[in-house]
Protein backbone atom coordinates (compact mmCIF):
# COMPACT_ATOMS: atom_id res chain seq x y z
CA UNK A 1 0.00 0.00 0.00
CA UNK A 2 2.79 2.45 0.73
CA UNK A 3 4.09 2.05 -2.85
CA UNK A 4 0.95 3.55 -4.45
CA UNK A 5 1.61 7.18 -3.45
CA UNK A 6 5.19 6.88 -4.73
CA UNK A 7 3.94 5.58 -8.08
CA UNK A 8 1.32 8.31 -8.36
CA UNK A 9 3.90 10.93 -7.49
CA UNK A 10 6.27 9.58 -10.15
CA UNK A 11 3.54 9.64 -12.79
CA UNK A 12 2.62 13.20 -11.83
CA UNK A 13 6.23 14.36 -12.05
CA UNK A 14 6.73 12.58 -15.37
CA UNK A 15 3.74 14.39 -16.90
CA UNK A 16 5.09 17.75 -15.78
CA UNK A 17 8.64 17.22 -16.98
CA UNK A 18 9.95 19.38 -19.80
CA UNK A 19 12.11 17.57 -22.31
CA UNK A 20 15.81 18.06 -21.58
CA UNK A 21 16.47 19.73 -24.96
CA UNK A 22 14.00 22.52 -24.27
CA UNK A 23 14.78 25.55 -22.20
CA UNK A 24 11.74 26.39 -20.11
CA UNK A 25 10.08 29.62 -21.22
CA UNK A 26 7.99 29.93 -18.07
CA UNK A 27 4.64 29.60 -19.82
CA UNK A 28 2.15 27.02 -18.55
CA UNK A 29 -0.37 25.29 -20.79
CA UNK A 30 -3.64 23.71 -19.71
CA UNK A 31 -5.43 21.35 -22.12
CA UNK A 32 -8.95 19.98 -21.83
CA UNK A 33 -9.69 17.13 -24.20
CA UNK A 34 -13.16 16.24 -25.45
CA UNK A 35 -14.16 13.40 -27.72
CA UNK A 36 -12.51 10.27 -28.98
CA UNK A 37 -9.21 8.50 -28.32
CA UNK A 38 -7.74 10.32 -31.32
CA UNK A 39 -8.23 13.60 -29.48
CA UNK A 40 -6.44 12.16 -26.45
CA UNK A 41 -3.54 11.17 -28.73
CA UNK A 42 -3.61 14.63 -30.34
CA UNK A 43 -3.44 16.27 -26.90
CA UNK A 44 -0.37 14.17 -26.11
CA UNK A 45 1.17 15.27 -29.42
CA UNK A 46 0.41 18.90 -28.59
CA UNK A 47 2.10 18.55 -25.19
CA UNK A 48 5.17 17.03 -26.88
CA UNK A 49 5.35 19.83 -29.47
CA UNK A 50 5.01 22.54 -26.85
CA UNK A 51 7.43 20.83 -24.47
CA UNK A 52 10.04 20.96 -27.22
CA UNK A 53 9.55 24.74 -27.21
CA UNK A 54 9.93 25.08 -23.43
CA UNK A 55 6.28 25.13 -22.35
CA UNK A 56 5.19 23.19 -19.29
CA UNK A 57 1.76 21.77 -18.56
CA UNK A 58 -0.47 22.34 -15.58
CA UNK A 59 -3.52 20.48 -14.30
CA UNK A 60 -4.95 23.72 -12.90
CA UNK A 61 -6.45 26.02 -15.51
CA UNK A 62 -6.25 28.91 -13.04
CA UNK A 63 -2.44 28.65 -13.14
CA UNK A 64 -2.24 28.53 -16.94
CA UNK A 65 -0.94 31.18 -19.31
CA UNK A 66 -2.54 29.35 -22.24
CA UNK A 67 -5.74 27.32 -22.16
CA UNK A 68 -6.50 24.92 -25.01
CA UNK A 69 -9.67 22.98 -25.58
CA UNK A 70 -9.12 20.02 -27.89
CA UNK A 71 -12.58 19.41 -29.25
CA UNK A 72 -14.91 17.09 -31.05
CA UNK A 73 -18.10 18.30 -32.67
CA UNK A 74 -19.76 14.97 -33.33
CA UNK A 75 -22.41 15.49 -30.68
CA UNK A 76 -24.23 18.68 -29.78
CA UNK A 77 -23.92 17.90 -26.05
CA UNK A 78 -20.10 17.91 -26.22
CA UNK A 79 -20.16 21.10 -28.25
CA UNK A 80 -22.35 22.82 -25.64
CA UNK A 81 -20.03 21.72 -22.83
CA UNK A 82 -17.08 23.19 -24.72
CA UNK A 83 -18.94 26.46 -25.28
CA UNK A 84 -19.79 26.67 -21.56
CA UNK A 85 -16.14 26.15 -20.64
CA UNK A 86 -15.05 28.78 -23.17
CA UNK A 87 -17.29 31.28 -21.40
CA UNK A 88 -15.63 30.39 -18.07
CA UNK A 89 -12.20 30.98 -19.61
CA UNK A 90 -13.34 34.22 -21.27
CA UNK A 91 -14.47 35.45 -17.85
CA UNK A 92 -11.00 34.62 -16.46
CA UNK A 93 -9.46 36.69 -19.23
CA UNK A 94 -11.10 39.81 -17.81
CA UNK A 95 -8.87 39.59 -14.74
CA UNK A 96 -5.90 38.19 -16.72
CA UNK A 97 -5.82 39.87 -20.15
CA UNK A 98 -2.60 38.05 -21.09
CA UNK A 99 -4.34 34.68 -20.88
CA UNK A 100 -4.54 33.04 -24.30
CA UNK A 101 -7.52 30.82 -25.10
CA UNK A 102 -7.40 28.42 -28.00
CA UNK A 103 -9.73 25.90 -29.52
CA UNK A 104 -8.25 22.90 -31.30
CA UNK A 105 -9.63 20.02 -33.34
CA UNK A 106 -12.69 19.47 -35.48
CA UNK A 107 -14.92 21.97 -33.67
CA UNK A 108 -12.28 24.59 -34.38
CA UNK A 109 -12.45 23.80 -38.09
CA UNK A 110 -16.22 23.91 -38.20
CA UNK A 111 -16.93 27.00 -36.06
CA UNK A 112 -13.81 29.14 -36.51
CA UNK A 113 -15.52 32.39 -37.59
CA UNK A 114 -18.26 32.08 -35.03
CA UNK A 115 -15.89 31.46 -32.10
CA UNK A 116 -13.21 33.91 -33.19
CA UNK A 117 -15.04 36.84 -34.74
CA UNK A 118 -18.69 36.73 -33.71
CA UNK A 119 -18.54 35.47 -30.12
CA UNK A 120 -14.90 36.49 -29.53
CA UNK A 121 -14.34 33.53 -27.22
CA UNK A 122 -10.86 32.51 -28.40
CA UNK A 123 -7.49 33.88 -29.50
CA UNK A 124 -6.35 30.80 -31.41
CA UNK A 125 -8.23 28.43 -33.71
CA UNK A 126 -6.19 25.43 -34.77
CA UNK A 127 -7.25 22.41 -36.81
CA UNK A 128 -5.74 18.94 -36.39
CA UNK A 129 -3.31 19.37 -39.28
CA UNK A 130 -1.75 22.51 -37.79
CA UNK A 131 -0.59 21.33 -34.38
CA UNK A 132 3.07 21.54 -35.44
CA UNK A 133 2.50 25.26 -36.05
CA UNK A 134 1.24 25.91 -32.51
CA UNK A 135 4.39 27.67 -31.25
CA UNK A 136 4.23 30.13 -34.17
CA UNK A 137 0.48 30.63 -33.72
CA UNK A 138 0.93 31.25 -29.99
CA UNK A 139 3.58 33.87 -30.74
CA UNK A 140 1.18 35.56 -33.16
CA UNK A 141 -1.65 35.53 -30.60
CA UNK A 142 0.68 36.99 -27.94
CA UNK A 143 0.97 40.13 -30.10
CA UNK A 144 -2.81 40.55 -30.04
CA UNK A 145 -3.45 39.11 -33.48
CA UNK A 146 -5.96 36.36 -34.05
CA UNK A 147 -4.11 33.15 -34.89
CA UNK A 148 -5.92 30.72 -37.19
CA UNK A 149 -4.83 27.63 -39.10
CA UNK A 150 -7.48 25.07 -39.98
CA UNK A 151 -6.13 24.14 -43.41
CA UNK A 152 -5.68 20.53 -44.38
CA UNK A 153 -2.04 19.64 -44.85
CA UNK A 154 -0.67 17.18 -47.40
CA UNK A 155 2.37 16.72 -45.17
CA UNK A 156 0.22 15.70 -42.18
CA UNK A 157 -1.87 13.41 -44.39
CA UNK A 158 1.31 11.78 -45.69
CA UNK A 159 2.52 11.28 -42.10
CA UNK A 160 -0.78 9.64 -41.18
CA UNK A 161 -0.54 7.40 -44.24
CA UNK A 162 2.99 6.39 -43.29
CA UNK A 163 1.87 5.52 -39.76
CA UNK A 164 -1.07 3.50 -41.10
CA UNK A 165 1.29 1.61 -43.39
CA UNK A 166 3.39 0.61 -40.37
CA UNK A 167 0.47 -1.24 -38.82
CA UNK A 168 0.58 -4.84 -40.19
CA UNK A 169 -2.72 -5.92 -38.63
CA UNK A 170 -5.07 -4.48 -41.21
CA UNK A 171 -3.04 -4.23 -44.40
CA UNK A 172 -6.02 -4.38 -46.77
CA UNK A 173 -7.88 -1.75 -44.77
CA UNK A 174 -4.73 0.38 -44.62
CA UNK A 175 -4.34 0.31 -48.38
CA UNK A 176 -7.96 1.34 -48.89
CA UNK A 177 -7.68 4.13 -46.30
CA UNK A 178 -4.38 5.27 -47.79
CA UNK A 179 -6.01 5.67 -51.21
CA UNK A 180 -8.94 7.53 -49.63
CA UNK A 181 -6.69 9.99 -47.78
CA UNK A 182 -4.68 10.87 -50.87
Amino acid sequence: MSKLPEIQQFIFKKEKKVRPTAEANGLKVYIETYGCQMNVADSELIVAILSDEGYTTTDDYKQADIVFMNTCSIRDNAEQRVRNRLHVFKHMKKSNPDLLIGILGCMAERLKEQLLEEEKLVDLVVGPDAYRNLPMLIAKAETGQKAVNVLLSREETATICALIALCPLHEAENEAEHRTLL
